[in-house]
């Protein structure tokens, strides 16, 4: 596989999946839609997420985490989480989200808003992580990861600015509407929604999760009969691992 040019801008990323369970239907998971006039995935329905930013690894040096690069993207998925849909998670107690959410878009850190001794980094348990190639939009390298909703949460609320809506809802229901072209997502939360879909619980998705090791995905287009497929590695525990090049949609 392929690596990016030399000169490319990689950009650290990290996004949750925010499960919580329903009894005997499937888990529910915490989707935004993106903004049509965004220019990466403007009109997408994605998790939670965004870039890891230099207050993020600021955090993670200060919390002497020995692995700064996962601490800085953890902090960020709780960060963004806050930001994009007024949701908590990974803290050790609850806080006032409105408020916190405000400060975090005033411009102040983590540190700041919520005090890095409340941070519980393991309450985000590791997914996976795509980084693509060969497009022609801003390079994200994305780490996944999966966490609880609180059960005392306060509901969550979309930003407005970013995105445009906020839903909780299975990943077939999703898959469901884009096949029926009433939602459109792209290539990684396809094959992450189909990855989802097979877990009954939370515990389920954990329990899969750590029997995978996370590897960074780099898609690659290769030719299978005839048709031009975008590929993922089959060992990463993915149910589906190409799709037809001119139906994948890339950003």
């Amino acid at each position: 596989m392929a690596s990016p040019p030399d000169n490319a801008t990689i950009w650290p990323a990290a996004t949750v999946v925010v499960m919580r369970d329903t009894g005997d239907a499937a888990p529910e998971i915490l989707f935004v839609e993106r903004a049509k006039a965004m220019t990466f995935a403007g009109g997408a329905i994605v998790f939670p997420g965004g870039r890891v930013d230099d207050a993020d690894r600021a955090a993670a040096l200060a919390l002497a985490a020995a692995d700064i690069d996962e601490a800085a993207a953890r902090i960020a998925a709780i960060r963004e989480t806050i930001e994009e849909a007024g949701l908590a998670i990974g803290l050790a107690d609850p806080i006032d989200v409105e408020s916190a959410r405000a400060r975090l878009y005033a411009g102040e850190t983590m540190g700041q808003v919520i005090g890095l001794d409340r941070i519980d980094l393991d309450a985000l348990v590791p997914f996976a992580r795509w980084r693509p190639q060969g497009v022609s939009h801003k390079i994200f390298d994305t780490r996944f990861y999966l966490a609880q909703a609180p059960a005392d949460a306060v509901p969550a609320v979309v930003d407005g600015n970013e995105n445009s809506r906020l839903f909780w809802s299975s990943a077939q229901h999703v898959l469901d509407e884009t096949a029926a072209g009433r939602m459109r997502i792209i290539f990684p939360t396809r094959r992450n929604l189909e990855r989802l879909a097979l877990f009954s619980s939370f515990a389920a998705a954990v329990d899969h999760a750590r029997r995978y090791p996370v590897r960074t995905i780099v898609p690659w287009i290769e030719c299978r009969g005839g048709i031009d497929q975008l590929c993922i590695p089959e060992d990463l525990g993915y149910p589906v691992t190409h799709e037809a090049l001119d139906g994948a949609l890339r950003a």
